[in-house]
């Protein structure tokens, strides 16, 4: 089966280039089909390649399609590496990715025909992006899948780009992205100069051999372009001036997907990082650090989006303190089920906002148990799990980087506890605000407050 990995990247293109051609002659319906039907094709190759992969003499598989590019001695197929790691980003961005853009369908039904296939071709580009990334098994289709995502996220963020603020908001992602990328280009090339290759397997074979000092510039320069897609210090400012676009890519691009890009290349590079202690150390630092300044960033927030958004930088730095104390595994664990939840937090934060007619002050909010009660008992669901109240999923893996970070250095595990009380705090400050007590907005908004169509409740 893992020969047909190919399938997986191609079925969300398609998609983008039906609905992004055809755009103004296909119904409203037909362009929502289309884009969620790609999605769903993709997450059930997927599941067969990931039991295929669950085999227990199972090898990790290189399948290469064409060459991509050769220049003198140099040689870069376009080729996929089907192996457990990235089988499980393919079911995280496929399986959320298809509930996101049935939720879309309803979401997004107050745009015209054009408008509305154009968001379905722009999130169908956004997964085969995002695929494209996590599948290459050199340096450079990953880097083609990285700047991909960077693009898509720029056209989603301002995709209401008639809004001055909005297309800013785009634009403040897509230079913030660049730093990044640069970075990440100059890692690149530096391997390619060393190793004479592009390809992760060889350059990770010869990486012993080289000097400390040339490994550490390399992770990080990498680390440098994982902080610019990952929103750490200093590149997390971009990621609440994203919340400018529609609620659904919210949960796409900062819950599910495009923010793990950057944790991905670390977990993927993880033998380079093994080499260079002081990268470790560096990853470490700056993941304690964004997540104790976006948590306390988070507490005095009142736009319902806001909080989430500064809870996924803070849920960020988790992931990299799990990378720099070497728990790998906890880390993407982590990834995978703040994946899970934050996407739920997300969604149930639109179809709280599209019940209040667009308002997204929780102030105004308030009492919202009794007219919503699916979305109720999923956020109140989601925000246990994010609390990391056992036996939720958010317990799980906070505690392997808990404790893997204990076992470096108590103080790691003393600060990451106390981000995880302030997570805790902000999460359901936020539930109480919005759905208990007595409702604070204005009659009008209490006469048409209702629960969502079964397009919103079905994927929460």
């Amino acid at each position: 089966m893992s020969k047909y990995i190919y399938l997986v990247p191609l079925f969300p293109l398609i998609g983008f280039l039906i609905n992004g051609l055809f755009r103004k002659k296909i119904s409203k319906p037909l362009s929502g089909l289309i884009g969620s039907g790609m999605v769903l094709a993709s997450f059930v190759v997927s599941l067969l390649i990931f039991f295929e992969v669950k085999e227990e003499n199972f090898q990790p598989a290189i399948v290469s399609l064409f060459e991509f590019m050769h220049a003198g001695n140099l040689s870069v197929p376009f080729s996929f590496l089907v192996d457990p790691l990235s089988c499980l980003f393919l079911l995280i961005i496929t399986g959320v990715g298809f509930l996101i853009h049935v939720y879309s369908t309803s979401y997004m039904h107050a745009e015209d025909g054009p408008a509305y296939a154009k968001y379905f071709s722009y999130l169908n580009l956004f997964v085969f992006s995002m695929l494209l990334l996590v599948l290459g098994s050199n340096f450079v289709i990953l880097f083609v899948g990285w700047e991909g995502v960077g693009l898509c996220s720029y056209l989603l963020i301002g995709y209401w780009f008639k809004n001055q603020e909005f297309s800013s908001a785009g634009k403040k992602a897509f230079v913030m992205n660049r730093i990044g990328d640069f970075a990440f280009l100059i890692a690149v090339f530096a391997m390619i100069n060393q190793w004479g290759s592009a390809s992760g397997a060889e350059i990770f074979q010869q990486a012993p051999k080289a000097s400390t000092g040339f490994i550490t510039m390399v992770t990080l320069l990498l680390f440098v372009g994982s902080t610019g897609k990952s929103a750490q210090i200093p590149l997390y400012t971009c990621l609440p001036d994203a919340m400018a676009g529609p609620t659904p890519v919210s949960a796409l691009i900062h819950a599910a997907t495009m923010v793990t890009a950057g944790i991905y290349m670390i977990a993927r590079s993880h033998v380079l990082y093994n080499l260079a202690p002081v990268s470790q150390a560096v990853v470490a630092i700056t993941g304690l650090a964004t997540a104790i300044l976006a948590a306390s960033i988070a507490i005095k927030q009142n736009d319902i989006k806001k909080v989430l958004a500064y809870s996924t930088v803070s849920q960020l730095g988790y992931m990299f303190l799990g990378l720099g104390v070497g728990a790998y595994t906890g880390a993407v664990f982590h990834v995978m089920t703040h994946a899970f939840f934050k996407a739920l937090l997300f969604l149930g934060a639109g179809s709280v906002i599209h019940a209040m007619g667009g308002e997204q002050d929780m102030r105004k909010m308030g009492a919202l148990k009794k007219f919503m009660p699916v979305t109720h008992i999923t956020f109140l669901l989601a925000c246990l799990a994010i609390s990391g109240i056992p036996p939720f999923s958010g317990f799980f893996s906070k505690d392997e980087i808990l404790t893997a970070a204990f076992e470096k250095n108590p103080l790691y595990y003393i600060i990451g506890v106390a981000g995880a009380m302030m997570t805790a705090f902000y999460m359901f400050r936020l539930y109480a605000t919005t759905f208990l007590g007595k409702f604070r907005g204005t009659a009008d908004q209490e006469h048409h407050l209702h629960e969502s169509p079964a397009a919103i409740t079905f994927p929460l």
